[in-house]
């Protein structure tokens, strides 16, 4: 499908620090005639090349204005097996990568046209929490509601898919139909060894591992995403399995805001707020470009 080389961009999201939070490539596809409408097959396989969690493709919206105070941009995003209708480490790691190295200063605020309708990425102040001057980038997305679920009937492995890490409740998902297994502490999250190939047979799309966080840690709760059946054995940081965690652990900790931790191993911070009204979730965090080149194939 290239004709010409395509700027290209691996970006580690919800960190600072390169090789920790979630890698995403993004491709920047300057011709616009070859997105939206672009071959999702040349796609697809560029982000089998890439294999990493996420592969984002953009291109800007010739129905937008070039000198537009909102740049609005066409997005997709790639999993090695399959497009997926929302991603937040590669929306964060586009908008990183536009606001650093092709759009203008003036810029703060840019929207991507979606599977998921249009969403919003806009430059905002470091939390409290965080050293002040750093680029936060704040996401807005859709909030997912939750229902409880049987797991005797839908996920009868657990607690062998978890090592007998011991449960305290299982819902699910509407949205994204992915479990969601609270454990009883951050420890048992950070310590549990799942069973991959039990989790790839289950009936959900993934298994979302959560629990609180521990006294004094700094965080409201810990969370592993495991998504085989997507070629995601472990989700590094997963920002969209944060539009049904912010409502879930806001409910049951009677929080607006809240600072989520994804304990894998290359682990990731992310700063979430409800939006209840208008059923969004804005989830801020960091991103570091790693690596930049040209893809020719």
């Amino acid at each position: 499908m290239a004709k010409k080389g395509i700027q290209y961009v691996v970006v580690d999201a919800f960190t600072a620090q390169p090789f920790k939070g979630n890698p995403a490539a993004v491709c920047f596809l300057e011709d616009d005639a070859a997105a939206p409408a672009g071959d999702g097959r040349w796609m697809q396989s560029v982000a089998v090349e890439f294999n990493l969690s996420q592969t984002a493709f953009f291109s800007r919206d010739s129905s937008c204005a070039a000198d537009a105070t909102t740049p609005r941009f066409h997005l997709r995003w790639f999993t090695p097996v399959t497009e997926v209708a929302l991603c937040g480490h590669a929306t964060l790691a586009t908008a990183h990568f536009l606001f650093t190295s092709v759009l203008a200063e003036r810029h703060g605020v840019v929207e991507f046209a979606t599977k998921s309708g249009v969403l919003t990425a806009k430059k905002v102040p470091a939390p409290e929490a965080e050293e002040q001057g750093k680029l936060f980038i704040e996401l807005d997305f859709p909030m997912s509601d939750y229902v409880g679920c049987d797991p005797a009937d839908e996920l009868p492995s657990i607690p062998e898919t978890l090592n007998g890490a011991p449960v305290v409740s299982v819902h699910k998902s509407v949205a994204t139909n992915d479990f969601i297994v609270e454990l009883s502490s951050g420890k048992e999250v950070a310590d549990v060894l799942p069973n991959i190939e039990e989790i790839r047979k289950c009936a959900g799309r993934g298994v979302i591992v959560t629990a609180p966080a521990p006294a004094g840690s700094g965080y409201d709760f810990f969370t592993r995403f495991f998504c085989p059946k997507f070629g995601i054995d472990e989700d590094p940081v997963c920002g969209s399995a944060h539009c049904v965690l912010a409502p879930y652990w806001g409910g049951k900790l009677g929080k607006q805001k809240l600072i989520a931790f994804q304990v894998s191993p290359r682990s990731g911070a992310l700063y979430l707020e409800l939006d209840v009204a208008n059923q969004r979730v804005r989830i801020q965090g960091e991103a570091v470009t790693v690596m930049a080149g040209t893809l020719f194939a």
